[in-house]
């Protein structure tokens, strides 16, 4: 384990050292040409050049645009239950702007 893992774990309470070293190293957005729908695009974010997140969509909500996790295909309740996604606010939020910070510039060029 590295350094910053070990004193990101050993540090008490809610710290966001352990997620600064959480970042998408990169990030691919494949637009619709024709989205009639909500879903505008799908993409792909690697963490750390070790993890890759895919099945994430760009979605333009009642909010504005957002993005939406992968949903579990066999889950039989009236809710949504996603695959995968993160557990805290400022994770979500970071994979949340790279992805639509590159959609943005993908629609715009």
């Amino acid at each position: 384990m590295n350094k910053e893992l070990k004193s990101a774990k050993k540090s008490e309470g809610k710290s966001t050292s352990f997620f600064d070293v959480l970042t998408c190293t990169s990030v691919q957005v494949y637009p619709f040409k024709e989205s009639g729908g909500k879903t505008k695009a799908f993409a792909r974010a690697t963490i750390n050049d070790q993890l890759q997140l895919t099945g994430l969509r760009v979605v333009d909500g009642s909010n504005g645009f957002f993005v939406s996790y992968p949903l579990d295909p066999n889950y039989k309740g009236e809710d949504y239950h996603s695959i995968y996604y993160p557990l805290n606010k400022e994770l979500r939020d970071h994979i949340e702007q790279c992805v639509l910070e590159k959609y943005q510039e993908l629609v715009s060029a």
